[in-house]
Order: structure tokens, then C-alpha cells, then sequence
């Protein structure tokens, strides 16, 4: 028997959501896989945090449709597969960590082990009996994350879920995340700290102005986009080896810096080649890419050029 293809966790089909005359979110499509970490990026007012709330069912869009497991997001079933760790942590006076805890847990069917939540969050025996009001920005992150896995979920949402957390914690965070992801758990979030994307991601949606300006892997997004650079020391004229690389299709610029001459191509190989077939007077040959942080720019920036 043929291997069924398994539906998506997560489905946005042609989904736009109007504030007035502003378009928080302008027609966007994707769907997300299941066991999948994926990052939402884009700058403040992109449509990140709309789309998110979307998701979750907490506002409906005014054109398109959202499926969560192939349902409504407000529906019940939906909602007990599903965790959420939003930027703000609101807490319920007079209760200890525990206790918040524990009350959270009762509302769902199947629960995850108290044991496990503790171990995967990291919560310290001293934290769990502190009264959540009293608890550091760092602490009420680590009890955010519990309350998000209490119910055992299938989807998991991260809005910003590192902001105030130290590096120990942030590091066990997300080695708890791709711990998740290999159990077959499926992971969105978003996050200003565009490293955390590279090195967690398997996957990249970038927003802006509303719409998905960018959707791939980091790396290819990355090698989509970045400038790539040789850079080199020159050892004899720099005017005639600036004269014989410019000659080249795909070089764009060539500047000198901090005693190097570094030149900007679409294709490094190229430049290479000449380099080493012609034996250009110049040593200590590095070849360079962009970062994800250059990606991004360079995205934004076409986007608002076009508009």
C-alpha cells in the first residue's frame, strides 16, 4: 500500500486581515509540516504577530482561511493540541509557580507528567514554590514555557521566547525545543535575535509589509540574497587587478578595507578561477558570505523599492 502523504499541522490559505484601511496581512499562503521548527521573522509591524494571533484563533481573518490540524482554530480539539508562550506573562496573584502549574494542567485531556515539565523547563525546586508575582523576568519566561507545555501539545507557539532569559537558560531552552521537534512535536516562533533563526530554524518566513517577502531554509535564504566577497592582500598594482576582476559579469564592487581588497560577485567561484588560473599577484585568499542579518535587509529594502 502507498504511503499516505500526511496533511499539514498548520494552513494559511489566501489570508488578509484589515484594520480599517490598513492591511496588517496582505494575502499570505504557507502551510507547516509536522515535526518542523519554523521561524516567523520580519520588523516591528510586519504582520507577524497578527498572523500568529490568527492562528491561534484569537482574531479571524476578514478573507481567507486558517486550518490548524485541519480545522478551526477556535474549535476545542484544536485547542487542546496546541501551546502558546506569548511576550507578555500575565500571572495569577497569590498562587505559587506550582500551583499555576498544576491548575493548568487539569484543563487538559492528557496532560504532560509534571516530572518531565519540570525537567524540560528547568524550573528549580525554589522556583516552583515562588509565588509567580515575585518571580524575576526570567523566571516568569522558564514558567511561561511550562504553562505552553502543560497539556502535552502537537503545536507549539514561541512569540520572542528567549527575550530576558540568561544563556544557560536560553541554550537548555532550545536544546528543548529541537528535543521536541524530534518527538514529532511541530514548532513556530518568531524572534529579533536573527542568529537564534539561523542556528534553530529549518525553515525561514520572512514578513514584511504584511506579506511573505522571503520562505525557505536559512541557508538558502542566506545564499539567495547575501553578498558574497573575495577578499584578498594585494601585492603589486591593486588599479590592474581592480581593472581585470571588473571585467567579470558578476562582480559588482571592489573596495579596499582594513588593508585588503575585497570584491563583491554573484559568483566567487568565477573570481577565484581568474585568481588562481592567471596567478594575480595577491595572498591570503578568503572567500566570505553574508549573514542572516544581511539577508534580511537586503529583503526589506527590495521590497520597499518596489512598492
Amino acid at each position: 500500500m502507498a504511503n499516505q502523504v500526511s496533511s499539514p499541522i498548520v494552513e494559511l490559505m489566501q489570508v488578509t486581515k484589515t484594520y480599517g484601511a490598513k492591511k496588517a496581512v496582505n494575502h499570505i499562503s504557507f502551510s507547516i509540516e509536522k515535526g518542523s521548527i519554523t521561524a516567523i521573522l520580519g520588523p516591528n509591524g510586519a504582520g507577524k504577530t497578527t498572523a500568529i494571533s490568527m492562528m491561534l484563533g484569537l482574531s479571524d481573518p476578514t478573507a481567507g482561511d486558517v486550518r490548524l490540524f485541519g480545522r478551526n482554530p477556535k474549535d476545542r480539539q484544536v485547542k487542546e493540541r496546541i501551546g502558546a508562550m506569548l511576550q507578555e506573562v500575565s500571572v495569577m496573584d497569590g498562587l505559587k509557580a506550582r500551583e499555576i502549574i498544576t491548575l493548568i494542567r487539569g484543563y487538559y485531556p492528557n496532560p504532560m507528567e509534571m516530572t518531565e515539565l519540570i525537567q524540560l523547563t528547568g524550573l528549580t525546586e525554589e522556583e516552583l514554590n515562588k509565588r509567580a508575582t515575585k518571580m524575576s523576568g526570567g523566571q516568569k519566561r522558564k514558567l511561561s514555557f511550562a504553562l505552553a507545555l502543560a497539556g502535552n501539545p502537537e503545536l507549539l507557539f514561541f512569540d520572542e521566547p528567549t527575550v530576558g532569559l540568561d544563556t544557560t537558560a536560553r541554550r537548555l531552552f532550545w536544546r528543548t525545543v529541537r528535543q521536541m521537534a524530534n518527538q514529532g512535536k511541530t514548532i513556530l516562533f518568531t524572534t529579533h535575535y536573527l542568529q537564534e533563526a539561523d542556528d534553530m530554524a529549518d525553515r525561514i518566513i520572512l514578513f514584511h509589509n504584511g506579506t511573505v517577502a522571503a520562505d525557505g531554509k536559512p541557508g538558502d535564504i542566506k545564499a539567495k540574497l547575501t553578498r558574497r566577497l573575495v577578499s584578498f592582500v594585494v601585492e603589486a598594482d591593486q588599479s590592474i587587478i581592480k581593472e581585470r576582476l571588473y571585467q567579470l559579469t558578476g562582480v559588482t564592487e571592489i573596495f579596499e578595507l582594513e588593508g585588503r581588497l575585497h570584491v563583491v560577485t554573484v559568483n566567487t567561484d568565477q573570481v577565484l578561477g581568474v585568481i588562481f588560473r592567471e596567478e594575480l599577484a595577491v595572498r591570503d585568499v578568503k572567500v566570505e558570505q553574508g549573514s542572516l542579518d544581511e539577508a534580511f535587509d537586503q529583503l526589506t529594502q527590495r521590497q520597499e523599492e518596489a512598492v
